[in-house]
């Protein structure tokens, strides 16, 4: 059966540009995929529209947002760095910076995670509340425990969310001031280490594929950073992978200045970056997280490999990092995407992040000299939607698959709604904007959603044409097989 959503529709095309769409249709195919789209159809055209790609009543189901409430679709979110072990530290810590902060509270929550008692109510509760977020992709750090880490894969493909998972690889003693460090019989060797992600790995792709012949959740290589990783497991990781180039590889780089000389003196070079370059582990997919303190090498370096960044203002301002200079990354031509690396970040939300990113853009900008003002440009609310959505999916690889609505790809959205009956006190009701016209209204409630808009004004979250929603009562339901009617029959949606 084909699901046809009528409707408003945010669109992002462009870093400066996105398509507001008053009265868009778009056509789902049963494998998820959208099948065609149709920019501008008054009512009175629909049915006609509908009969000129030949289809008839009994083909298709149309599913109708409400044009004049405040409900919209746009794009899923896509989160490129989140600790899924991390979530019960969520808001703790923050006064600390990050070296203290980990040999505080993340060492020892992650500790506990060697048996499968956390990570079972952990993981189930993490996925849930990623995913009301409006977080439709995902690239989930773990931690070096196998049994859980093969736990958040299945939950991830239970819960029918598209993401990259990856075992954590550490084997080294990372330095952390005023603390001991990881005693040796509380880390893996380097062979171990490649063993459980080889044997992770196997798991992953014997998962079965979506309706659309593809899988929705993939492996990914994740050395946590140079410094926690021996030289021999990085030329143990760089020698596998180099076998699987489709194969997707994350690291934390650049973090925080403490991490600087200690690497730069044990590698012996000016460049962190040229460190993952060295050992074969930069290239187009890799995705580097955080790159605050990037020297002119490290960007020059990252926009020949064609790496993507990953952007985490809110980590960054929490455990006073620093903020990476994300308009200058964007003039090098380098991919960015936004993440809210939990639970340095204290929020799972996406919304949060574009917040943070909008704040840390505007620092950036006061604080530049004159002359430098126009390298530091702040991000104008199409930039900010396009990091959250097509950012994610060039950085994530993906960009063929998800990111925008386009004819052959996935249909990740998600169903906004930002009506005063939602119960968020931070959103003004829509109707301050009926003066405007369809467009200019459209646009308004865009803006309101990224700033003032949290879990409760997303409705339906929609990974692969299934659909994810909170019912009246504040439960979450996942259902991947239903009718179109089964789907959207709440007062939200009117099915027709």
């Amino acid at each position: 059966m084909i699901n046809i959503y009528s409707g408003p529709v945010v669109n992002p095309q462009t870093l400066t540009h996105y398509l507001a769409l008053p009265r868009c249709l778009i056509a789902v195919g049963s494998d998820g995929n959208i099948i065609w789209i149709e920019d501008e159809v008054d009512d009175t055209a629909l049915q006609t529209m509908v009969a000129n790609h030949g289809l008839k009543d009994g083909d298709y189901t149309l599913v109708r947002l409400n044009t004049n409430s405040g409900e919209f679709l746009m794009p899923g979110l896509i989160d490129t760095h989140i600790h899924a072990s991390q979530f019960p530290n969520l808001g703790v810590g923050g006064n600390l910076e990050l070296p203290e902060w980990l040999a505080k509270y993340t060492m020892p929550l992650e500790e506990s995670f060697r048996t499968l008692d956390t990570p079972e109510k952990v993981y189930s509760d993490a996925v849930e509340r990623i995913i009301a977020c409006g977080t439709t992709t995902a690239c989930y750090y773990t931690t070096p425990h196998l049994p859980s880490t093969i736990r958040l894969a299945d939950i991830v493909r239970d819960r029918g969310q598209r993401a990259f998972v990856g075992i954590r690889n550490i084997d080294h003693n990372y330095p952390i001031p005023g603390e001991a460090d990881l005693s040796p019989q509380d880390l893996d060797s380097g062979s171990e280490s490649l063993r459980k992600t080889i044997e992770f790995i196997e798991h992953i792709q014997r998962f079965p594929p979506s309706l659309a012949n593809e899988p929705l959740v993939h492996a990914i290589l994740s050395p946590d950073s140079v410094l926690a990783c021996s030289e021999d497991l990085l030329r143990s990781l760089s020698k596998f992978v180099a076998s699987f180039p489709h194969l997707s590889i994350q690291s934390h780089v650049l973090e925080n200045e403490q991490d600087i000389d200690a690497a730069l003196k044990r590698f012996q070079t000016d460049s962190y970056v040229e460190i993952l370059d060295r050992f074969g582990l930069l290239r187009s997919n890799t995705i580097l997280g955080h790159c605050v303190w990037l020297n002119e090498k490290d960007i020059s370096l990252i926009a020949q490999r064609g790496a993507g960044v990953s952007h985490c203002p809110t980590s960054n301002f929490n455990l006073t990092s620093g903020i990476a200079r994300v308009s200058s990354l964007l003039d090098h031509g380098i991919k960015v995407s936004l993440a809210t690396d939990v639970s340095g970040g204290y929020s799972p939300s996406i919304l949060n992040v574009i917040q943070m990113a909008s704040a840390a853009s505007k620092v950036l900008y006061l604080q530049a000299n004159p002359e430098d003002k126009s390298t530091q440009q702040k991000l104008p609310d199409a930039t900010l939607l396009y990091l959250a959505t097509k950012g994610g999916a060039e950085v994530c690889s993906l960009s063929d698959r998800i990111g925008s609505f386009e004819v052959g790809k996935a249909f990740d959205a998600l169903h906004v709604n930002i009506c005063h009956e939602t119960g968020n006190p931070a959103i003004w009701g829509h109707d301050l904007d009926e003066d405007e016209s369809a467009e200019e209204n459209l646009r308004r409630w865009l803006e309101r959603f990224l700033f003032c808009g949290d879990n409760r004004n997303v409705s339906t979250v929609y990974v692969q044409g299934a659909g994810y929603w909170r019912t009246r009562h504040g439960a979450s339901i996942w259902r991947t097989s239903m009718s179109a009617s089964e789907r959207f029959g709440r007062e939200s949606l009117r099915v027709q």
